[in-house]
């Protein structure tokens, strides 16, 4: 056995327990590289029901907890040698930030689904406690892990588009075109519910990854934006509908839709950049192919693990040519960025940004803002201003 290889990471799940579609996500993209392996967890905010979970998945019962509160107990008291290494939140909104405030204070490093917070004071509140902390915290913005994207990302940033002029971003689903709500429907029963999802629907379930692709790809910052969400649903208390416009620092400009009701479509997230010299076109349900439209010249299509992507989409990728990758592989690119970085200073080293590459706490205390500010522009009918 060679002693140099290391050991597999720990990491605790809170939230994703039984029948939760996303806590199996996570889990499964986790496995995909094999850098970690669950070990504990309180997957449900009920008792019984957590602990059910826990022992379905094979978990033992000195760590398998009951509440968040008494997994978080039971770490604290292990040896440092033995404690989880990560802490992944899979748990409805309202209570990302109790969670993860806790955990960040007591110096575990964290992933925590989108949106971060409710609020953007809370968000600010973790970018601080995170920076004293100096620990990993990584918001799980998927759709930047695919290897396409990343290609994008690198497309832009190194000119091949000329100045960026304009940038649409389009997330379309239509699993909200009735009143799904009222049939128990766990994942609309919360997601429509301000208590738990907070003052926004699709703005902050489908419209934060909008904004989050955006700001990844074109590298854009916004400064103003008008909104106008609606909820096209009879009854619902939160937007399932919105619509905007944005200015960007530099002079672009933008339109970003994200929409739930829109009957019959299934997971429609579109991305188009267009600069001076070419317009680049991907969708995520035909995740591995790039569009480069040259604005003289013949039309690119990149595929993914093809040789001449550059390297941040190269290593994104998982199995060879041909072979369709998607949302899972996305997932897992998310979670290597993490490890890798979480590796780099147990080695008390800088991990290379090629592999660290993952959304940050800062990345999801902005999108906290965002989704913010516009709820304040479509109440009051006007443009704002946007701090990032």
């Amino acid at each position: 056995m060679n002693d140099e290889t290391p050991r597999k990471l720990r990491y605790a799940m809170i939230g994703g327990g039984r029948d939760a579609f996303i806590g199996a996500v996570h889990r499964h993209a986790i496995a995909l590289d094999g850098q970690a392996e669950l070990v504990a967890g309180a997957l449900s905010s009920t008792p019984e029901r957590a602990r059910e979970s826990g022992r379905a998945l094979g978990l033992t019962d000195a760590h398998n907890h009951a509440s968040w509160q008494a997994l978080l107990e039971a770490e604290l008291a292990r040896p440092m040698a033995e404690r989880v290494d990560i802490v992944v939140i899979v748990t409805p909104t309202d209570t990302h930030f109790p969670i993860a405030q806790a955990f960040a204070e007591a110096g575990f490093h964290v992933v925590c689904d989108k949106p971060l917070t409710h609020t953007g004071q809370q968000a600010t509140t973790l970018v601080e406690t995170v920076a004293r902390q100096g620990t990993v915290f990584g918001v799980t913005y998927n759709y930047t892990g695919y290897p396409m994207v990343r290609q994008a990302r690198e497309m832009v940033r190194s000119g091949a588009l000329g100045r960026i002029r304009k940038v649409v971003v389009e997330y379309n689903q239509g699993w909200l075109a009735t009143a799904l709500e009222a049939t128990g429907n766990k994942q609309a029963s919360w997601r429509t519910d301000p208590a738990r999802s907070g003052i926004a629907g699709a703005l902050g379930d489908i419209g934060s990854h909008a904004e989050n692709l955006v700001s990844t790809v074109a590298g854009l910052q916004i400064e103003e934006l008008v909104a106008d969400l609606g909820a096209l649903v009879p009854g619902r208390a939160l937007d399932d509908d919105a619509s905007m416009l944005l200015r960007f620092k530099g002079g672009a400009r933008g339109v970003l839709v994200a929409s739930q009701i829109n009957a019959g479509l299934e997971n429609d997230l579109r991305l188009r950049v267009s600069g001076e010299n070419g317009t680049l076109e991907w969708r995520q349900e035909e995740p591995n192919r790039l569009v480069h439209h040259r604005r003289e010249g013949p039309t690119e299509i990149f595929t993914r693990a093809s040789p001449w992507l550059c390297e941040s989409a190269r290593r994104a990728g998982h199995i060879p040519a041909g072979h369709p990758e998607g949302f899972i592989e996305a997932f897992a690119n998310i979670y290597r960025g993490v490890f890798a970085d979480i590796r780099a200073r147990k080695a008390g080293t800088t991990a290379d940004p090629l592999d660290a590459d993952y959304p940050t706490v800062g990345d999801g205390a902005r999108g906290v803002r965002f989704i913010e500010c516009a709820v304040v522009s479509s109440a009051e009918r006007r443009w704002l201003p946007f701090s990032s």
